[in-house]
């Protein structure tokens, strides 16, 4: 079983779930997160004065596959997510040592 955990632009959201979804991925943990990258933040005007925004607004999205389905999960994400432009997000991939469905007490892929 592997994590994968994508942090995305917030308006990509919903295309980013119907492509998991299309893919046969059920379920995911969305947070909206803050944080930046390479574009390190942008500079704006409120009310006549400028300041500097560092942190920038993300979605952040976990879910938990079978190792047979990460490819097709990232893939999903990444054509859903991508604008071409500075700040589209990253994907991380990390292996699950173990998973326990707390109603049932099943374990392993069984239990995501």
């Amino acid at each position: 079983m592997k994590k994968i955990e994508a942090i995305i632009k917030p308006f990509k959201l919903e295309e980013v779930k119907e492509a998991l979804n299309q893919a046969g991925i059920e379920g995911m943990t969305i947070s909206e997160v803050k944080g930046f990258g390479r574009q390190k933040g942008h500079t704006e005007v409120y009310r006549g004065s400028e300041y500097t925004v560092d942190f920038l607004p993300k979605i952040k999205i976990e879910i938990a596959v079978a190792d047979g389905k990460v490819a097709g999960a990232v893939a999903a994400i990444i054509s859903a997510a991508k604008t071409g432009k500075i700040g589209d997000g990253k994907i991380f991939v990390s292996a699950i040592e173990d998973a326990i469905r707390i109603r049932t007490e099943e374990r392993g892929e069984s239990a995501v």
